[in-house]
């Protein structure tokens, strides 16, 4: 496992990644690259979402614990992937990220969607999963002491969430229809999706209205337990 030990290499890391590192990956890997490259595009943003975990590491010891039981996390949601219709991979990915972090948060849905397309199929679409899951995580972990702190904020996120992965879908499918993005195009990409995406944000609530409490008690026991 990677460590970097310099404080402000790591908080530039932990910006200059998520903000423009891996988005332009995947839009270079979308408008640039031959389609038969997405398995390299995708290889390129584990590879810097690994490296966005180990930003987050303070001590050697503490990044160790943390990645295992950031590695469980991925697995759960790999293995939720195989639900049908409705999946709780986004709520695993928000709880994640709340209880451990930003950086995991990324990392677990980033990585969950390019394992997990080894059962589903990889495509160029692979990529934009990594992002769409990578930031909802993200940002869970930037909101985490509201989200633990409020149920209904948690369940709002989690609708939020689902539109805001159908969003990024939406301009891979834009992408892909017309080779280009615009408005109009885009616009057309977003309603088409509603009914997609009103179940999804709906099943994001259901998951986490479930899940919330006994992983959310798992993870924090775990943290105090190891003191991660």
């Amino acid at each position: 496992m990677i460590y970097i030990t310099n404080p402000t290499l790591r908080k530039a890391l932990s910006i200059l990644i998520p903000a423009l590192l891996i988005p332009c990956a995947v839009i270079l890997g979308a408008l640039v690259f031959d389609a038969k490259a997405h398995l390299f595009v995708s290889l390129a943003v584990a590879m810097l979402s690994l490296v966005l975990l180990a930003a987050g590491f303070e001590r050697r010891e503490i990044g160790t614990r943390r990645t295992v039981l950031v590695s469980i996390m991925v697995a759960l949601c790999v293995a939720g992937r195989i639900i049908p219709v409705v999946k709780p991979v986004t709520a695993i990915v928000v709880l994640c990220a709340v209880y451990l972090g930003p950086q995991a948060g990324f990392y677990t849905g980033a990585v969950a969607a390019f394992l997990s397309n080894f059962l589903f199929g990889q495509g160029p679409w692979t990529p934009f999963q990594m992002l769409g899951w990578g930031l909802i995580g993200l940002f869970a972990g930037l909101l985490s002491m509201p989200l633990q702190k409020s149920r209904p904020l948690l369940l709002i996120y989690g609708a939020l969430a689902g539109v805001a992965f159908s969003a990024v879908m939406d301009v891979w499918s834009v992408l892909w229809a017309s080779g280009s993005l615009t408005a109009s195009g885009y616009g057309a990409a977003l309603i088409a999706a509603l009914p997609h995406t009103a179940l999804y944000a709906l099943s994001n609530v259901v998951f986490l209205w479930l899940l919330a409490k006994p992983v959310g008690e798992k993870l924090h026991r775990v943290k105090i337990k190891y003191g991660i």
